[in-house]
């Protein structure tokens, strides 16, 4: 015989799991945002800048990030420019250069007219003296690379060389 007995519903109320469901979720996402937002002090000294950061990001020191890596190792005073390198470097550049750089438009390589507002004197000595570490080891060259899928080689210039390539370079900035 069946009988009309009320059977407790098993169902939750909809209502009071709705808010459960919101408070664990609220709880769970701001411990995550405790947690990624965290410092890790261990990793890095007081008062280092996000620059100082990034550079030691890529094994680089502070120097190398902002200058490229390579045998230039300080910053160095330009003056005036010196008419006479720049015409040395003229030369240098269209024999060296040339075949993958022009200085108004994008050849293999990028175009070098505005260079030397673009990036350090240090940098671009770097990158003239030292190609295949700068790319191995900085973003900047790394970027460079992926954008013309061509390695810069090392054209057998010296330093002088190479800082009569960085005068033509400023003379045509401007």
């Amino acid at each position: 015989m069946i009988t009309n007995r009320k059977i407790p519903s098993t169902k939750i109320n909809p209502t009071r799991g709705g808010i459960m469901k919101k408070t664990i979720l609220a709880l769970l996402t701001l411990t995550l945002l405790a947690l990624g937002c965290g410092e890790n002090k261990s990793d890095s000294p007081a008062g280092t800048s996000g620059k100082e950061k990034l550079a030691q990001k890529f094994g680089l020191t502070l120097f190398e990030y902002e200058n490229g890596v390579g045998p230039i190792k300080e910053k160095i005073q330009l003056g005036e420019i010196d008419q006479i390198k720049a015409k040395t470097g003229e030369k240098l550049f269209t024999e060296k250069c040339t075949q993958c750089h022009k200085l108004d438009e994008l050849y293999t390589g990028p175009a070098l007219r505005d260079v030397t507002t673009r990036r350090t004197p240090e940098f671009i000595l770097n990158q003239i003296l030292n190609p295949e570490e700068m790319t191995k080891k900085h973003p900047e060259a790394k970027k460079l690379l992926a954008a013309y899928a061509t390695q810069m080689t090392f054209q057998n210039v010296t330093v002088d060389d190479a800082k009569a390539i960085l005068e033509y370079l400023r003379s045509v900035n401007k």
